[in-house]
């Protein structure tokens, strides 16, 4: 049993006015051999599909695995690139295949290319023939496209948002693959589209009715192999952008059609609910909010700012600065010049030049103060928290800064802060600051929702708001809620 293992991966947020190009994706691109070491016990897709397979003896051939989280849409260089390099490592494999095993985040796009992942997906179908089954775990975010159904064999996606169960997901894949491979099962799909794009604040699987959809999916019913509910990236414009009912059968395609249409069909009815916008405050609001529940609540409080889709918005930081406030930190912001500039300037220097809100002209303009370097290197880190635990990720030059009486650690590669790891790496506590000023979406409530005393949601005018019918749509189709529906 030989199965070819790759991976090509991106939340792609069309609406953003650059590119993300070759040199973003080659910062963790693997290859190779070192696609399957790299990967290998890692709380992660690739991981589930790779231990699984391996323990089931199957001879695994990396190819190529280029990814990035969320950032603007994959230039067509990149995409040419990497979709390339797994094409031509099928065509390279001396002797027969038995499977593909594949990693897509399901929100890919290109500036000319809207359905990138279900063009990944028919290169490879075009390449290896109708008889070598194709296995795809994505992201509980991804847009599925009809015609990824039509090239893959078996999709599974991530149940839960904050996704805790990335390993899972792959290792569904795998175990749906060794049935196929074995004949012990004939995978059959089908999707259903409830026409509902839901922001990505609101997609948090532990928010309600939401977590009844999810409950409902997890147990699927008499039936069904696996079944998915996709919660959509709403900042992909593309043609099939929303929610997405996905069910597998043995041999019943009806059946996995009428599991699909009646969850779609529950989604629908729920539509108006599934919009929380209660939740939401304005910058000046929510600031209050935060900073009045901070002063009795003993713990931290967490600001989230959920529409900074770059981790570069300045909105509410300036806010926290002219006020004066203390004991805030806002972890992992992204700016590689002010970091760049921090590590050569060293502990203890003084910068004087624009910091963060560069990304677009949505993301509140730079900040124009002082900033003292209290720690400036190179980062590298295993992530330790439950996301992806284990995978080494580079941020490259980073520091740690004080602007007016707030901390601001600084790097040079996007990633959010999701976990622990924001402050142990440069030896803080989260237990020694009143606010905690995050640009996640969902994963971050994993671990601070217990941390966190409450959790302020401010709505910016940046490029992910939870208002989506104030975003420039040229590919949705009509009638998806609530932007056309």
């Amino acid at each position: 049993m030989r199965v070819a293992i790759a991976g090509f991966w991106l939340e792609s947020v069309t609406f953003l006015p650059d590119v993300t190009d070759i040199a973003e994706f080659e910062l963790g691109a693997k290859r190779g051999q070192a696609v399957i070491d790299g990967f290998a016990g890692t709380a992660t897709p690739q991981g589930g599909l790779i231990d699984v397979l391996q323990d089931a003896g199957a001879e695994l051939i990396g190819l190529t695995d280029a990814g990035v989280g969320a950032a603007a849409s994959a230039s067509d260089a990149a995409y040419d690139k990497y979709v390339g390099e797994i094409v031509d490592g099928l065509k390279a494999i001396e002797g027969k295949i038995d499977a593909v095993a594949i990693h897509l985040h399901g929100a890919l796009a290109t500036p000319t290319n809207r359905k990138a992942d279900a063009g990944v997906l028919q290169a490879i179908r075009a390449v290896v023939g109708p008889d070598v089954a194709i296995a795809c775990p994505m992201d509980y975010h991804a847009n599925l496209a009809p015609e990824s159904l039509e090239a893959a064999d078996i999709i599974t996606g991530f149940r839960y948002s904050p996704h805790t169960d990335m390993w899972e997901t792959g290792a569904r894949a795998a175990r749906l693959l060794l049935g196929k491979l074995s004949g012990a099962i004939n995978p059959v799909m089908a999707m259903a589209k409830p026409g509902i794009a839901l922001p990505s604040v609101f997609s948090a699987t532990r928010l309600k009715p939401l977590a009844e959809l999810v409950a409902a999916a997890e147990d699927g019913g008499e039936g069904l192999l696996d079944c998915s509910l996709f919660g959509g990236f709403s900042y992909a414009d593309t043609p099939d952008t929303g929610m997405t009912a996905l069910a597998i059968t043995d041999g019943d395609v009806d059946h996995a059609n009428q599991w699909a249409e009646g969850m779609a069909k529950r989604c629908w009815e729920l539509r108006d609910r599934l919009f929380q916008r209660e939740l939401l405050h304005d910058v000046q609001g929510g600031v209050d909010r935060a900073l009045e529940a901070a002063a009795s609540a003993g713990k931290p409080v967490c600001i989230l700012e959920h529409a900074d889709r770059l981790n570069d918005s300045t909105y509410v930081l300036k806010d926290l600065i002219a006020r004066g406030v203390k004991r805030a930190y806002a972890p992992f912001m992204f700016d590689p010049e002010v970091a760049s500039v921090a590590v050569a300037a060293g502990e203890g220097a003084i910068l004087n030049m624009p910091l963060f809100g560069k990304s677009s002209p949505k993301a509140g303009g730079a900040i124009t103060a002082e900033a003292r370097v209290l720690q400036a290197r190179h980062l590298k880190f295993p992530i330790t928290g439950p996301l992806k635990t284990g995978m080494v990720i580079d941020v490259g030059a980073a520091a740690l800064l004080e602007i007016g009486g707030v901390m601001v650690s600084v790097i040079s590669v996007q990633w959010s802060a999701i976990d622990m790891d924001c402050f142990t790496e440069f030896g803080l506590n989260p237990e020694d600051f009143d606010i905690i000023l995050l640009r996640s979406k969902t994963h971050f409530r994993e671990l601070y929702e217990p941390l966190c005393a409450e959790i302020v949601i401010i709505d910016t005018p940046d490029w992910g708001p939870a208002e989506l019918s104030t975003l420039p749509y040229e590919y949705l189709p009509t009638g998806v809620y609530p932007v056309s529906g």
